[in-house]
């Protein structure tokens, strides 16, 4: 059943990491393309913590479980570097472009990490 969740969450994961990506790279795109409500469309630094704080947890179960089941330690460091990163883009809320630059890899590599934890989850799965 463990095994199961921590399949879903890495699925779930990886989506997760593909709207943040779209967010972070699309937004500014559609801001920058329609002034006329670039003042109305922003979430705020508030949603920059909210899926932080949404993905520290989930991220953390899903790599733990798969670590678990297939022992593979490169999607924990990996996935720890990628939410790092996304922490330390909030602290560069002021210069826009470090920000996002920061934020943009470290999403890459949160995403990297859990597709890494799945393929390693369906071989060890198959292997047993």
């Amino acid at each position: 059943m463990r095994a199961m969740i921590g399949k879903w969450f890495d699925g779930f994961a990886v989506g997760a990491s593909a709207l943040c990506l779209i967010h972070c790279l699309g937004l500014p795109l559609l801001i920058a393309a329609l002034p006329a409500i670039a003042n109305r469309v922003d979430p705020g630094e508030g949603f920059h913590l909210a899926v932080l704080l949404f993905a520290i947890p989930t991220s953390a179960f899903a790599l733990i479980e798969g670590w678990r089941r297939h022992r593979g330690l490169a999607p924990l460091f990996v996935g720890g570097a990628g939410l790092t990163l996304m922490a330390a883009g909030l602290a560069f809320e002021n210069w826009v472009a470090v920000e996002t630059g920061v934020t943009v890899v470290g999403s890459l590599l949160l995403a990297g990490a859990h597709l890494a934890n799945w393929r390693r989850r369906a071989r060890a799965r198959c292997s047993s």
